[in-house]
């Protein structure tokens, strides 16, 4: 007998930034609605994974081109702490912006602006909360089983979005998934006296957000020698890569005569820093090459957060599973692959995903059907109304 059964409309899986999005757009719906939570930190890698850098909402040529609860979360990032979108973002200089429309940030200081907001849409959040097996009938997931202090119970919701991060929910569901390798690597926040002294002759904290990014950058560069890469599907990878990446820190620190009272580690991250695990395989795959290009389905635009120009247009059925029922993605693990998969994981298009995954839930609550069965053209009035753009030519470009 589960110790608790629940009822919702709509039940959002993870509490990254793209399981908040969604949960706030579900939740100002109208919908009853719950964010489950397996940590007690709200903002998933963004916070206590300490990736802490809100990435462009613009083309990097002067045009932004995310917006709704994507630019909203990225004004909270700072709220309570230090960072600021750059002044000249919009300056075009032969052909290329000095800057681009982004900002660092505290992750304690965004976490407490998330709590805040979730409070004030309503949403029911559940920390320490974990979602272990999905409920079916028949191929449409109805509910979720949760472990948690009062012991395993049963939340139940007519639409579910997975925003884990890893597919976790839609792979125990039963819907095609697929899974790729991650280079080894850890970004932890770094103190130091010579950062205090910029601190101070800068009369502003944001030096102390102080970096360390250590092991394999995204295109694998500089990833250690003889280390394999990992798929962070399974409890015994998770734990190999949180330990070895733990490792490289401490190399730092004990291969230098660096004072340990000058200069150490303020901060690890509390989640394993993967870029790319398992993913959906929905009804529409993003892959490289598709950029620029109009999509008649597309709900949203996001940029190539790595050099400017690139903008993609995402087509919903990116989002929409197969074989399964009741379920949408939202975040890292809707269906992108190669090169556009890089493009999708970071936090901007993360949170776009999650507030499409919002209006598409709400639709489908709305009109007693499934997300599949839910006409993008719906979503795009929705997005009309907010005026949020989802086309290339909307923005000029």
């Amino acid at each position: 007998m589960p110790q608790f059964d629940k009822p919702y409309d709509v039940i959002v899986a993870g509490a990254g930034i793209a399981g908040i999005a969604a949960a706030l757009e579900a939740s100002r719906a109208g919908l009853r609605t719950c964010l489950v939570e397996k940590t007690v930190l709200t903002g998933g890698l963004a916070t206590s994974g300490i990736v802490n850098i809100y990435l462009p909402i613009c083309d990097g040529r002067g045009t932004q081109v995310t917006f709704g609860i994507a630019e909203e979360l990225l004004h909270l990032s700072y709220r309570y702490g230090p960072g600021d979108v750059p002044t000249d973002w919009r300056e075009v200089a032969d052909g290329r912006a000095p800057s681009r429309f982004r900002v660092t940030f505290s992750p304690a200081a965004f976490i407490l602006a998330l709590d805040e907001v979730l409070v004030q849409a309503g949403v029911d959040v559940w920390l320490d909360t974990l979602v272990s097996t999905p409920i079916m009938e028949d191929d449409r997931v109805t509910g979720v089983e949760v472990e948690n202090k009062s012991g395993r119970g049963v939340l139940r919701a007519k639409c579910l979005i997975d925003a884990t991060g890893d597919a976790d929910v839609a792979y125990l569901a039963g819907a095609p998934c697929t899974e790729t390798d991650n280079w080894l690597s850890i970004w932890a926040l770094e103190t130091s006296l010579d950062v205090a002294r910029e601190a101070v002759a800068a009369d502003s904290g944001e030096p102390l957000l102080s970096r360390l990014t250590l092991g394999g950058w995204n295109n694998g560069q500089n990833h250690p020698g003889g280390v394999r890469k990992f798929r962070g599907t399974s409890g015994a990878e998770v734990t190999e890569f949180v330990l070895r990446s733990r490792d490289l820190v401490r190399e730092v620190y004990t291969q230098t005569d660096q004072d340990r009272h000058d200069k150490f580690c303020l901060t690890l991250p509390g989640m394993a820093q993967f870029r790319t695990t398992r993913r959906l395989v929905g009804q529409t795959t993003m892959t490289e090459g598709q950029d620029g290009r109009h999509v008649d389905e597309s709900v949203g635009l996001v940029p190539d957060w790595r050099r400017a120009g690139p903008v993609w247009e995402v087509p919903y059925g990116a989002l929409v599973p197969r074989k399964v029922k009741g379920l949408l993605a939202a975040g890292r693990c809707v269906d992108s692959e190669a090169d556009a998969w890089e493009v999708m994981r970071v936090i901007p298009p993360c949170a776009l995903t999650g507030q499409i995954a919002g209006i598409a839930a709400a639709l489908a609550v709305h009109h007693n059907t499934t997300p599949d069965a839910v006409e993008p053209s719906l979503i795009q009035a929705k997005l009309k109304e907010y005026g949020v753009p989802f086309h290339l030519a909307q923005v000029g470009l």
